[in-house]
């Protein structure tokens, strides 16, 4: 087993090798032309929202969120987050597909907030992690060491005092999950790496403490008619027991990601494969879509 290129060996990385990790980053697309040139044909349907700019660069990444025009307290609110782990492409695209192109048709039901990139320095660099070497999607928590998710917190706070009807985080697991930033992550805590599997296919991470299975097939079933579900791996996607097909849970709030900062009823945190050669990038974007239509109209059904 190779040992990943920085660091020592059995040792937490050092601030020095934090910056050594952040020199090899380099700009790979742009968060301007990608996300919000696309964002300007919202429509008026929805207020947007500045809340916070990234300290890396505040010009080039401001933080955006889109909310209903016409809220109404009576109604229950949706939130859509997407781009917290930024290099997951079809999450940021796949928000800010369903708020161009779906979430309209919903207004009559719900109020909405949806945050289509939350890392846009990950967006932009493809990465998993802001420049600190710092999972923004662990660190959802009380005294955050995260920006990204300090600020859409606050966010929160401030809308709807953190309580959200259903959340739907959209993301990815790529193949460079193990080819990168797994391997990253062990050599920056001064593990050993164990290589895992990476599911062909769809999948949904519920939560532990609140597991919502008939919403989380609901979920899955709508995603199957635009692109296929991961079979398990011996009873198991990425080293967890499955609680059904497609679907794993995690205790969120204990772990500080992203579905489990606020006192919703429903979560579930979508997982897109992109590298299967059984799926294109549009297939993908549309399961993100899918996933929000499928639990969104079982909880219509309710």
């Amino acid at each position: 087993m190779s040992f990943y290129p920085i660091g020592v060996q059995g040792q937490p990385w050092t601030d020095e090798h934090k910056a050594q990790w952040l020199a090899q980053t380099s700009v790979k697309r742009s968060y301007q032309q990608e996300v919000l040139t696309k964002l300007e044909a919202v429509s008026d349907e929805f207020e947007r929202v500045q809340y916070g700019a990234l300290s890396y660069n505040v010009e080039r990444f401001p933080l955006v969120a889109f909310k209903s025009a016409n809220w109404d307290d009576a109604k229950k609110t949706v939130l859509v987050t997407g781009g917290v782990h930024g290099y997951e492409t079809s999450g940021v695209q796949g928000a800010i597909a369903f708020l161009l192109n779906e979430a309209n048709r919903y207004h009559s039901d719900f109020n909405f907030i949806i945050a289509p990139c939350v890392s846009p320095w990950g967006y932009e660099t493809i990465n998993r992690w802001n420049p600190n070497a710092v999972d923004p999607n662990r660190s959802f928590c009380e005294i955050s060491p995260a920006e990204e998710s300090a600020a859409l917190m606050a966010l929160l706070q401030k809308q709807v005092n953190n309580t959200v009807f259903v959340h739907f985080d959209l993301h990815e697991t790529t193949d460079t999950d193990e080819l990168e930033f797994r391997p990253a992550l062990a050599a920056r805590d001064g593990k050993d790496y164990v290589k895992g599997v990476i599911p062909d296919g769809f999948y949904l991470v519920g939560d532990t403490d609140n597991p919502n299975p008939a919403f989380q097939k609901a979920i899955n079933d709508s995603v199957a008619k635009v692109t296929h579900v991961a079979p398990d791996d011996d009873g198991q996607l990425i080293g967890v027991d499955i609680e059904q097909f497609g679907v794993i849970n995690y205790p969120t709030k204990k772990l500080g990601l992203c579905a489990g900062m606020t006192n919703n009823q429903f979560n579930t945190t979508t997982e897109v494969y992109p590298d299967s050669p059984k799926a294109t990038p549009q297939q993908c974007i549309d399961a993100q879509v899918a996933a929000i239509i499928g639990g969104l109209d079982y909880l219509l059904g309710l």
